[in-house]
């Protein structure tokens, strides 16, 4: 289940909760909110278990489903451009966005498919840490008081994790897979949400 499915169902965004390194949770006390029993809204959520305190705990089998939801935004660059150092957390956030972008010009470049994205893939830690961080901007959107400046380095970090440790194009003589197409999908939703330039 995506979480817009989760939203439409719960009445607001569910919460991600850990780090969805062995399992992608979310959690919600939307039933305790709306006066409803937990139990009902449960029952309408695949996955989906009543904690003793009347939270909802839910686990999604496929995390980087979230990627067809993904938005892209117009967050503002708000941090001076030098120091071009990683003390400095506009050039995390801006070498973020330049390299999703320099990953979508490489996988055209290289053949890597655009069609046929299977986000059940997406099953790397490194991946899975970028779709936890994701996984935060429907709640994000619609709270007072967003914190879009710490989000967005945590974001470019966990991305720049993925981007050296699960390449999202091949490498060598290595030909392009589908788990390419999915990280490269991956790549695209990031540099929708980080601002920055197209190269640095």
């Amino acid at each position: 289940m995506t979480p817009g499915r989760l939203a439409e169902v719960l009445g607001e965004p569910p919460v991600p909760e850990g780090t969805w390194e062995r399992e992608a949770v979310y959690v919600s006390a939307a039933a305790l909110r709306r006066g409803i029993p937990p139990e009902v809204l449960a029952a309408r959520i695949p996955g989906c278990e009543v904690l003793r305190n009347g939270f909802l705990r839910i686990v999604v089998d496929v995390p980087g489903a979230l990627l067809d939801e993904t938005p892209a935004l117009d967050l503002p660059d708000v941090w001076p451009d030098l120091p071009r150092t990683w003390d400095n957390p506009g050039f995390v956030v801006r070498y973020g966005h330049a390299r999703a972008a320099a990953v979508l010009r490489w996988a055209r470049d290289l053949g890597v498919p655009a069609a046929g994205f299977r986000p059940e893939l997406l099953d790397d830690v490194r991946d899975r840490a970028v779709l936890r961080v994701l996984a935060e901007i429907p709640g994000r959107l619609v709270s007072r008081d967003a914190g879009w400046e710490p989000y967005l380095v945590r974001l470019a970090l966990a991305y720049h994790d993925a981007h050296e440790l699960a390449p999202a194009v091949p490498r060598g003589d290595e030909a392009p897979a589908p788990v390419h197409t999915a990280r490269v999908r991956l790549a695209a939703a990031v540099r929708g949400v980080l601002p920055g330039p197209e190269r640095l």
